[in-house]
């Protein structure tokens, strides 16, 4: 995942606003996210709530440039937002707020949105437990859980009100930290504009970023150059930077404008490779890594590897010579958990981790047709930007209506589409036509076999009964495998990190079944899914089943998801041969069929 001078790849954290102070873009998604939010939980009809959502989401891909239309009828022209929004949108520019986002703030309370976020609560029952127990935060509502003040209001019950202790549970344990997307993004920014002030510096993310894990606390930085309090200096002065934590010679910590804490730790060019290597991490790999240095009669820490009798120097300077000193090859990063990383470097059989350089296409994509943000050719455009040689055009089928899920004959004519503007030949990028089919709480699906024969390939995903036993869920998973038609199994376990954890399923049984019948299973790469999870892709390839990454993208930019795709693949082992992504569209296609 590095680049010249060791630093993580760019993903630019965009440029100043010129929009007025507290009225730019994402102050407005954040009222327009509100404004959904607390429509849900009066109950207002639900094309209203998914109208705010996607203009919200059209709004972030805007950016700022969309406060500077004055026009009710050009705004109009945006996908995703009408005539009502529009308006909307006009009176943020002009007064900073919304009216209708006001009065129901004075309706509802704000801080009950966070009662959203737990599992099995829903906005009906947030609006509940609000109106009769005055619960207006987790802590409120955890409270009332275990006085069971929760089970005897209607619709609730002693399972329902067990199944939200587990849900705050799960949330408490994700609390405080960050998507990978975030951190990664607000690092390489940060990467970056130190290398435009000090282009012989020696800078790279450290810690649980650059080992890639699925959330992020702190954003940890390691530096190494001649002068530290230039770096540091440096540091505190970019324009990202609201507040200065903690600042030293060597050491500075601070918050981003997103209230992000980023740490900074300069070190001397001598340890860079040491100090790279331990302030990686795990704790765990390094404890590994001091035992295997004490039986050899060495130590390691973060100035180098040295010898105990004699405190000589053996190594430091480069990562790698830290591993070599005591015998190993160098694990990737990624793989930095006391896996057996350690193990494997000892008898020079680490894996041959896949890269994103090797990735030739993206299967699970949603255009314009359904609930994506763009038309087939601007996200065919965008997959060519990218290098890619196949795109896997995946909408929502029918039984899905709140994503605008297509009917059979809607279906049809985008496969036709399809196929005309692949005859075309006037792009390297060849679309497979797809659909992201639900799966019925008994493994039912929504088209027949005749419109399924007319897919290239198609992903069955559960979209909601998630409350389903484990025994029922691993049933309908497994019939929906069985479906000759059906090829990939789109994001697996259904978590959605920090707000909804993975439904009951025998994992075991699903990877029988999928080995059995050659279905491959989803890393869905949107960062909020990261499903299957690292533990789960190894338990995949330990049972020989094939992995497909998708993104989800409902816009152009959410393509570049795949990095995360591809990191969580490198941390479950995944090589080139268990990855279909790594194949062409021809050899693609003959496989599914």
């Amino acid at each position: 995942m590095a680049r010249k001078k060791d630093h993580i790849a760019a993903g630019g954290t965009g440029g100043g606003s010129r929009a007025v102070e507290g009225r730019d873009a994402r102050a407005l998604a954040h009222a327009l996210e509100l404004l959904a939010d607390l429509s849900e939980i009066k109950g207002e009809v639900r094309f209203k709530v998914i109208a705010y959502r996607r203009a919200a989401e059209a709004v972030r891909g805007m950016g700022d440039e969309i406060l500077e239309t004055d026009s009710v009828a050009r705004l109009k022209a945006i996908p995703g937002i009408g005539e009502a929004i529009a308006r909307k949108i006009l009176e943020f520019k002009e007064t900073g707020t919304i009216g209708k986002l006001e009065e129901l703030k004075e309706e509802i309370p704000e801080e009950v949105v966070s009662l959203l976020q737990v599992p099995g609560l829903g906005p009906r029952r947030a609006r509940l437990v609000f109106e009769e127990l005055g619960v207006r935060s987790l802590d409120d509502l955890q409270r009332a859980a275990e006085e069971h003040l929760l089970a005897p209001l209607p619709g609730l019950g002693p399972k329902v009100e067990a199944g939200i202790l587990e849900g705050i549970k799960h949330l408490r344990g994700t609390a405080g930290r960050i998507f990978i997307n975030q951190a990664y993004e607000q690092a390489s920014g940060i990467v970056d504009a130190m290398l435009e002030k000090l282009p012989e510096l020696r800078i790279s993310a450290a810690g649980s970023l650059r080992r890639m894990k699925e959330t992020i606390g702190d954003i940890d930085i390691l530096a190494a150059y001649g002068e530290p309090h230039e770096v540091t200096k440096a540091f505190r002065s970019l324009p990202l930077v609201s507040k200065v934590i903690m600042s030293g010679e060597t050491r500075s910590s601070v918050f981003t404008r997103d209230m992000l804490q980023v740490d900074l730790r300069v070190v001397d060019t001598s340890s860079w490779g040491a100090a790279l290597q331990y302030f990686t991490g795990s704790k765990e790999h390094n404890v590994r890594l001091r035992e295997l240095a004490r039986r050899q009669g060495l130590k390691v820490n973060e100035y180098g590897v040295f010898r105990v009798e004699d405190d000589g120097r053996m190594a430091g300077a480069d990562e790698e010579g830290v591993y070599a000193a005591l015998g190993l090859s160098m694990p990737p990063p990624e793989l930095r958990e006391d896996r057996g990383e350690i193990e494997a470097a000892m008898r020079g059989e680490l894996p041959s981790l896949i890269g994103l350089e090797r990735i030739r296409g993206d299967f699970h994509v949603h255009t314009r047709d359904s609930d994506g943000y763009h038309d087939l050719e601007e996200m065919r455009a965008a997959a060519e930007k990218l290098g890619y040689s196949w795109l896997g055009i995946s909408n929502h089928a029918a039984n899905l209506r709140v994503a605008r899920g297509l009917d059979a004959d809607g279906l049809l004519a985008l496969v036709e589409r399809i196929e005309e503007l692949n005859a075309k030949g006037d792009s390297p990028v060849t679309l497979l036509a797809g659909c992201e089919l639900n799966i019925g709480n008994d493994g039912e699906l929504d088209y027949d076999d005749e419109v399924l024969s007319r897919l290239h390939f198609a992903i069955a995903s559960v979209h909601g009964g998630f409350g389903q036993s484990r025994e029922a869920m691993t049933r309908r998973i497994s019939r929906a495998m069985r479906n000759p038609f059906v090829n990939i199994i789109g994001h697996p376990t259904g978590r959605l990190i920090g707000s909804r954890p993975p439904y009951e399923l025998d994992l075991d049984e699903l990877l029988e079944v999928a080995a059995e019948t050659g279905t491959a299973l989803e890393l869905n790469a949107f960062p909020d899914r990261l499903d299957l999870c690292d533990h789960h892709l190894r338990r995949a390839k330990e049972a020989g089943v094939k992995i497909a990454i998708g993104t989800d993208a409902h816009r152009a930019e959410h393509l570049r998801f795949m990095l995360y795709g591809v990191a969580t693949a490198r941390r479950g082992w995944l090589e080139g041969g268990d990855v279909l992504n790594l194949l062409d569209a021809e050899f693609l296609r003959s496989l599914f069929r």
